[in-house]
């Protein structure tokens, strides 16, 4: 039998994902209703941070529904998609789109703010990801959690980068654009926080326990088998609380700051009916003319 508090806290990720999901839909019919009342380049801009937005926040509703704590790969259910494999596959898709998500953002406002230095760390933040996304493959496949301090110290790099290029921007950007700088900075300092005084110091906590008890890692090879056939299903509470808060925030708050960047006002005058259409920077991201015919469809 499912704990008590185990499966409140999963009916609750359950629902979030749902209306998260719900948002989403909501947000593609606002961004739809936008064409022809925007420049192209906007509603381009837009459409790609929304079905950038989409990967992330179904991404993150099918892990909602079948949480898995990778490493002891833990689970609660015995269901190929309940397996490490398929769950590891998913989180990296979502992760990559959501920094794309502040990759573009940043680019914009630092090109309209003409900070070179914030266009370079723009162009960097997915590349960083890709390489922390690797790191975390190999912790999920050998069982090693130096694996994922690694991983979240890049995040946590890339968070401080981020901050920074925010922070040097800032008395550039004009007044409309300052309001979203400061509220993007907080939430990475925030964030940074988070990974610095706990995330990191509890993937570090693991590795050092399992260097005392001499545990045997797996090798890459092994680590895939394991993480495609084997599945332990827990019901326990004991077995999930160290994972709880950070799926929670997760599945949660991070995907509503997704959703969010998808409404990121463009800056001028919408366009009405009768009137010429006028280009005018977007804090989403103004992007090559070929990338957004391609997105926009």
């Amino acid at each position: 039998m499912m704990s008590a508090r185990v499966l409140s806290w999963w009916t609750l990720l359950c629902a979030v994902g749902v209306l998260n999901v719900l948002a989403w839909a909501v947000s593609a019919v606002e961004v739809r209703g936008q064409r022809g009342l925007v420049s192209t380049q906007a509603f381009t801009a837009r459409r790609l941070q929304l079905w950038l937005c989409a990967v992330y926040v179904f991404g993150c509703a099918f892990r909602s529904a079948v949480p898995v704590f990778d490493v002891p790969r833990m689970s609660l259910f015995d269901a190929w998609l309940s397996k490490v494999i398929v769950g590891r596959s998913v989180a990296t898709c979502a992760e990559l789109c959501f920094v794309g998500q502040w990759s573009l953002l940043l680019y914009a406002i630092s090109r309209t703010s003409g900070s070179v230095p914030g266009r370079v760390v723009a162009l960097a933040l997915v590349p960083l990801i890709a390489i922390a996304e690797v790191c975390s493959w190999y912790a999920v496949l050998t069982t090693s959690n130096l694996g994922h301090i690694a991983e979240e110290s890049i995040w946590g790099f890339s968070a401080a980068l981020l901050v920074l290029s925010l922070a040097a921007i800032l008395p550039r950007s004009t007044p409309t654009h300052r309001p979203l700088i400061v509220a993007c900075g907080l939430a990475g300092v925030a964030y940074l926080g988070y990974m610095v005084l706990v995330d990191i110091p509890m993937y570090w906590s693991r590795w050092l326990a399992d260097l005392a008890s001499g545990r045997h890692y797996l090798s890459i090879a092994q680590g895939l088998h394991d993480a495609s056939v084997r599945s332990v299903v827990s019901y326990r509470w004991e077995d999930w609380k160290s994972e709880i808060p950070w799926m929670s925030l997760y599945f949660s708050v991070a995907v509503w700051i997704s959703i969010a960047l998808v409404h990121v006002p463009a800056s001028g005058p919408s366009r009405t009916a009768g009137t010429p259409r006028r280009s005018h920077p977007v804090t989403a991201l103004n992007i090559p003319a070929v990338a957004g015919r391609r997105f926009a469809g």
